[in-house]
């Protein structure tokens, strides 16, 4: 690891001296600078990992120092050092955008802590902002495969919501990626900086659905042994998606279309509110005018959330995309292995329903690379995969099974070496691993 480059900037040559003596025995690097202009001239030179500067110093003070630093890379972070115990002035650093500040005379102790503490803070927001800019990119609206007309319209619309506060409906069969969109809505809007949390209402039983999404307070029922912040409350900034909208209960319907026109929740058991500041996605299978007629579902919550809906369209209806989206699953699950698709193995499959969708013809071209004997998918290995599969039926479990069963047998035979096992598959061994976890198939399996 790169050793950290700290610039003092102090008009007291003694103070430079010591402060420089005491951060490189703690094995930094250091450069001094007598001046704001001289410390801008080395900064410019060689950027440091951090700066130490002084409030008072002739012709520009450590205030103006900070914002000409923060004009130039506000990235840097900056410590203040300052011979008046002033909150004013630490305050007013602060502000501006220091990062810490220290007092007159300085501890070795408090130097050195406060340095590793910055350093490790601004190192931690800089891998923050590494991972914010790596779900953007993985999430941008560019990463969902289609160029149908279907896709093209429904991107029109994404790219003109999605730097806004709407409620947005997803709308869409089982597999479509309404997760995917929702995740692209939120990553393109101002509050990607914020939490995207999701919430399955299906997946989770009625009777603590409520308490997952407004939390409880302690003893608010049995089991209730300390207060619990839910899913509202976590999302504060951010976005809360809302996945499998039409399953939630009725008598909690209230509740939600109360939070998103109040912007406000009581946790259960609880008279207080709580204000929160959330933009709500959501996204169902189901046909929400069709529950509201059966009165299963609130027309008033309905319109709440169907401010701007968005509809992902089946893949039978955008057959056009398959070999697109065929050779970006083949491409990511082959791994560096150059697996290709035959022409007549891509018209075998864009000419299937795909009742599953997107996430069905994706576990296809996994098992396919999985399951080839060779770095070929022609027709014959698509017509065999396809045969498997029930007409007009997402992949079961008897499938899962057979994949399953492959991989055992292969490690049996390969003595349980892993790497021995993969080649035998004819796959790359990360494929290998990450089936094995999947199927959770351990040594002594059978």
């Amino acid at each position: 690891m790169a050793t950290n480059r700290i610039l003092i900037i102090d008009d007291d040559e003694s103070l430079r001296k010591v402060i420089g003596y005491m951060l490189e025995e703690a094995g930094y690097v250091v450069d001094r600078a007598a001046s704001a202009s001289e410390g801008l001239r080395i900064l410019a030179e060689r950027r440091p990992d951090l700066v130490l500067s002084d409030v008072k110093m002739p012709k520009k003070d450590g205030i103006e120092l900070l914002a000409d630093i923060k004009r130039i890379d506000p990235a840097i972070p900056v410590v203040i050092l300052t011979a008046f115990a002033s909150v004013e002035t630490a305050v007013e650093a602060m502000k501006r955008g220091a990062s810490d500040y220290l007092t007159k005379p300085i501890a070795r102790d408090d130097l050195t802590m406060t340095v590793a503490k910055t350093l490790k803070l601004h190192r931690l927001e800089a891998e923050n902002e590494d991972l914010r800019t790596t779900l953007r990119d993985r999430f941008r609206f560019e990463s969902i495969i289609g160029l149908s007309p279907a896709m093209t319209g429904m991107f029109d619309v994404l790219k003109r919501v999605a730097p806004t506060d709407a409620t947005v409906l997803i709308t869409g069969e089982s597999g479509t990626g309404k997760e995917l969109i929702a995740k692209a809505i939120h990553y393109h809007s101002p509050r990607s900086a914020n939490r995207l949390v999701a919430v399955n209402c299906a997946a989770i039983p009625h009777d603590l659905l409520e308490s997952e999404l407004f939390g409880h307070v302690r003893g608010a029922f049995t089991g209730a042994i300390r207060n619990k912040v839910g899913k509202f409350e976590q999302a504060h900034g951010g976005t809360l998606f809302l996945d499998e909208i039409g399953s939630m209960p009725v008598h909690l319907q209230a509740k939600l279309l109360r939070a998103l026109q109040e912007r406000e929740i009581e946790r259960v058991g609880d008279e207080q509110t709580i204000e929160v500041d959330v933009r709500v996605l959501a996204a169902t299978n189901r046909s929400l005018p069709a529950l509201v007629a059966a009165g299963e579902f609130r027309e008033d919550l309905f319109y709440r959330l169907n401010v701007v809906p968005v509809h992902v369209p089946p893949l039978r209806e955008r057959r056009g995309d398959i070999p697109l989206l065929v050779k970006h699953f083949v491409e990511r699950f082959a791994g560096p292995a150059r697996v290709t698709v035959t022409r007549e193995a891509m018209d075998a499959l864009a000419r299937h329903r795909w009742p599953g969708n997107v996430r069905e013809l994706e576990n296809f071209c996994e098992r396919s690379v999985l399951m080839r004997a060779r770095d070929v998918i022609d027709e014959d290995a698509v017509a065999g995969q396809l045969s498997t599969l029930a007409p007009d039926s997402p992949v079961g479990p008897t499938l899962r099974d057979i994949e399953r069963a492959a991989v055992v047998d292969a490690l049996r035979a390969s003595g349980w070496n892993r790497s021995r096992a993969a080649r035998r598959l004819g796959v790359p061994r990360h494929i290998l691993l990450y089936r094995i976890k999947k199927f959770g198939i351990i040594e002594d399996a059978t």
